[in-house]
């Protein structure tokens, strides 16, 4: 990291391998593996940025009271965040809560098919042998958002001033596109913004759900107390931002006609090209970055942004001379310094990913490393693509791309990171 020219690193921290139970004791190797990693970090002049929570909650709890779709998580959760703020806070400046929750639940409490793999018929991709899609999603939506504000307020309180620290919470984002020039298409695409991103940024800046969310999910969404939406709204320093491609969106508001809905079918909305999800080597369209970012700007008051994910898919054994990630990456880092100078209040952006890593939807067959990881090597030897070598050009401020100079005014702002 710090021959590539690093000024930041974000990885999240295993609430498991920290307190094996949930609550508890703290694990002291646990403790001694995070110390070590965020010293080492710092000995290098690298800022650690960190996530408190990434699809992996403690088993306990999940079989205890069913994980977040209780609300007992909201006190363990905050239980366990002071602990990382006590041991850790003095060192780390920068703390998301939870990593991307808007599609942890989709795929996590309506389709099933991503940890911790509840759902129930017929909305369910897999065979869950427990859940609920009608109702769970938004359950544990609102139980995360209270944990996160509850975290907020615990900072705030005992944590912020003696470390000058900042907190937030990190979105993921598509840039939504009409399929067709109907008016139709048009309001479900709003729709679709309200649900993906307007799920946690409307409590967090208004103090409250999106109305056509409330209208559409009915009673099955919870309701925010006077108390609860004064404690959520405003509890954020900064948004982190995950974004990698567009989407098109249809209208399918035929769908408010079934008896039986689930989120999806909530939205009123098709997702035309979804399956680019999992397709490798998306298209390069830089100006759908800045338009999430002129969205945020527009819609949400131009909240302080960390770009926290951006990067390209390939074959992970495809070869070392990834072009088209380097092509990805220039394109993406330009379109972020045009959105900032249209007045995108980024403050940082990091590339996925560091190092080659066991991805989320396929495992080691594709990966978006800047490094190549032997996973046959027993001591999973790495080598540095081409995309690392760009990067660290970049990074070090030498002629890069097809607008050096105009590049060089965002290599200052310009972060990294891999989890």
């Amino acid at each position: 990291m710090a021959d590539m020219g690093l000024e930041a690193y974000r990885f999240s921290i295993s609430w498991s391998r920290l307190i094996p139970n949930g609550r508890g004791p703290v694990n002291p190797k646990g403790l001694q593996f995070y110390n070590n990693l965020i010293n080492e970090l710092l000995s290098y002049g690298i800022q650690p940025h960190v996530s408190l929570f990434n699809f992996d909650l403690p088993q306990a709890l999940e079989d205890e009271y069913g994980g977040w779709v209780s609300q007992k998580i909201v006190r363990d959760f905050t239980v366990y965040a002071d602990v990382c703020f006590r041991e850790f806070g003095d060192r780390v400046q920068y703390w998301s809560t939870v990593n991307e929750p808007n599609v942890y639940l989709i795929g996590g409490y309506d389709a099933g098919d991503t940890p911790p793999q509840r759902c129930s018929p017929p909305f369910g991709k897999i065979n869950c042998t427990r859940g609920n899609s009608s109702i769970e999603p938004y359950m544990a939506a609102h139980h995360i958002l209270l944990a996160h504000a509850s975290t907020v307020k615990l900072y705030r309180k005992n944590y912020q001033e003696k470390q000058h620290g900042f907190i937030g919470l990190c979105i993921y984002t598509f840039f939504y596109i009409p399929f067709t020039d109907s008016k139709e298409d048009a309001l479900a695409t709003q729709r679709a913004n309200d649900f993906l991103i307007g799920w946690f940024l409307d409590p967090l800046i208004f103090g409250d759900y999106p109305r056509i969310m409330k209208e559409n999910a009915g009673s099955r969404i919870p309701s925010f107390t006077k108390a609860e939406s004064k404690l959520v709204k405003g509890a954020f320093d900064f948004i982190g931002v995950i974004h990698y491609m567009a989407i098109h969106v249809s209208d399918k508001s035929s769908n408010l006609a079934l008896k039986h809905r689930d989120y999806n079918a909530d939205s009123a909305t098709t997702l035309v090209d979804i399956d680019l999800l999992t397709s490798l080597e998306v298209s390069i369209t830089p100006w759908t970055l800045e338009g999430v970012l002129e969205y945020l700007k527009q819609v949400y008051g131009n909240p302080p942004i960390f770009i926290y994910e951006n990067g390209q898919r390939m074959l992970h054994n495809s070869s070392v001379e990834d072009t088209p990630r380097v092509k990805y990456m220039e394109a993406y880092i330009e379109g972020v310094l045009n959105a900032m100078r249209n007045g995108s209040n980024t403050r940082g952006y990091f590339t996925w990913s560091f190092l080659d890593a066991f991805e989320l939807f396929d495992a080691f067959e594709s990966s978006f490393g800047l490094y190549y990881v032997d996973i046959e090597d027993p001591d999973l030897k790495r080598y540095p693509k081409l995309s690392a070598h760009w990067y660290s050009d970049f990074l070090k401020g030498k002629t890069v791309g097809s607008d050096p100079e105009g590049l060089g005014e965002f290599d200052r702002n310009v972060l990294f990171t891999s989890k």
